[in-house]
């Protein structure tokens, strides 16, 4: 019986064995055909699609802008001398002839009276010059006088009067410069700046005020009851400076408002250097409540064809063969598809010609993707935000699915 009891202890041990060994090959084989499940699948690279769709009939270009006055005159001394007294500062609102300041001219105030005193020792010398010549011509003809003493006289009178002429020139020349003692406002507008004080020499400016730099100004005046608005539009978006285009400007001063503006002229010429075209809008300002010099975002409302198809910018490829876009066949694997690209909207890019609006594009691919690989489609991946539902993007949106197998 102990013999028997033995047997059956054996054979449970070797039932035992064999089945922990078992259990641990299929556990090995089962633990294999996992990793290779896994490795299969992480072997398919996950990527994010997007559908072609019709661009909008409008679009906004938006474009920084620069804002300047609708006049702004910078106003310099026209007499050397002393700044007398200023009676406007930094903001001022003054009228057209409107006293800024007062120079005071010892130098000029001189010139004028020797110019005046010449003019009247000129008048004087005329006087003695017409008698003494009327009164040779009476004689004429007589043995009292020669021809030529009355011929001399004559002269002399004529001499004398192109003196008078030339001391009164002075006189009005000097009584001019005497009024630009005054500075006085150009037109309505704003003091924009004041570079000046009491007691300051200024020099006369004339009219060359650029070659000899010697001259600073005094006051700058600006009228912005309108303002001029300077935007600079790459040569893409020229064809749409058409007249009646209008412009919203958002300010940095005003975050919650917009002001509309008008195109007003162009340069009609591009810029070598950069391709863009200086355009000039305007915008009213009545209320004077936008600055010039202020920066500005402009929004121009640019017409475009809807029947074009547009896709995101990140969607594109840069190769060697051009510009193409990666497609997901229905098989699951890539196409690499040539494209022809229109107008560059920003975030997104007119496709004229390669693209279908049922064809199921990668955005943002990998730039090792490559022709006839296998992919899997995901809804949302880490790290790649979604574009919002509210452009004229759509997501693609199908239950997360692998095609990679026919």
């Amino acid at each position: 019986m102990s013999r028997s009891r033995g047997l059956v202890v054996a054979s449970s041990f070797g039932v035992a064995v064999v089945v922990v060994v078992g259990w641990g090959m299929w556990s090995r084989h089962s633990a294999l055909a996992s990793l290779r499940t896994v490795a299969a699948q992480e072997a398919v690279p996950p990527v994010q699609i997007v559908y072609p769709q019709p661009g909008a009939p409008t679009h906004i270009l938006d474009l920084p802008g620069n804002v300047v006055a609708w006049y702004e005159a910078p106003i310099y001394a026209q007499v050397s001398g002393y700044v007398k007294m200023w009676y406007v500062d930094y903001g001022a609102h003054v009228k057209k002839g409107q006293l800024l300041a007062t120079i005071d001219t010892p130098e000029l105030d001189e010139q004028y009276e020797a110019a005046q005193a010449q003019l009247t020792e000129a008048q004087t010398k005329l006087q003695i010059a017409s008698l003494t010549a009327k009164r040779y011509e009476a004689l004429s003809g007589t043995k009292a006088v020669s021809q030529q003493q009355v011929d001399v006289e004559v002269a002399n009178a004529a001499a004398a009067q192109a003196k008078v002429q030339a001391a009164s020139a002075d006189v009005a020349r000097y009584a001019a410069l005497e009024k630009f003692k005054n500075v006085v406002a150009p037109f309505d507008g704003v003091v924009t700046s004041r570079r000046t004080d009491v007691g300051d020499y200024v020099s006369a400016a004339g009219g060359n005020v650029g070659t000899t730099g010697a001259s600073t100004e005094l006051f700058s005046v600006a009228d912005i009851h309108k303002l001029r608005v300077f935007v600079s539009v790459p040569q893409n978006y020229a064809g749409a400076l058409e007249d009646g285009l209008t412009a919203t400007l958002n300010l940095p001063q005003f975050p919650h408002r917009s002001f509309t503006a008008q195109l007003l002229t162009t340069a009609q010429a591009f810029d070598p250097a950069s391709r863009m075209v200086t355009t000039e809008l305007v915008v009213e300002n009545q209320d004077q409540e936008i600055w010039p010099g202020s920066y500005a975002n402009v929004h121009l409302a640019v017409k475009s064809d809807p029947s074009i198809l547009t896709i995101p910018e990140q969607a594109l490829l840069f190769r060697a063969d051009g510009l193409q876009v990666a497609v997901v066949q229905p098989n699951g694997t890539v196409h690499l598809q040539d494209v022809t690209l229109g107008l560059n909207l920003g975030s997104t890019v007119q496709v004229e010609n390669g693209l279908n609006i049922s064809d199921r594009v990668i955005d943002n691919p990998s730039d090792g993707l490559l022709e006839g690989q296998s992919v899997q489609i995901v809804t949302g991946m880490k790290g790649i935000a979604l574009p919002p539902q509210d452009t004229h993007l759509a997501v693609a949106t199908r239950p997360t699915a692998s095609v990679s197998e026919n």
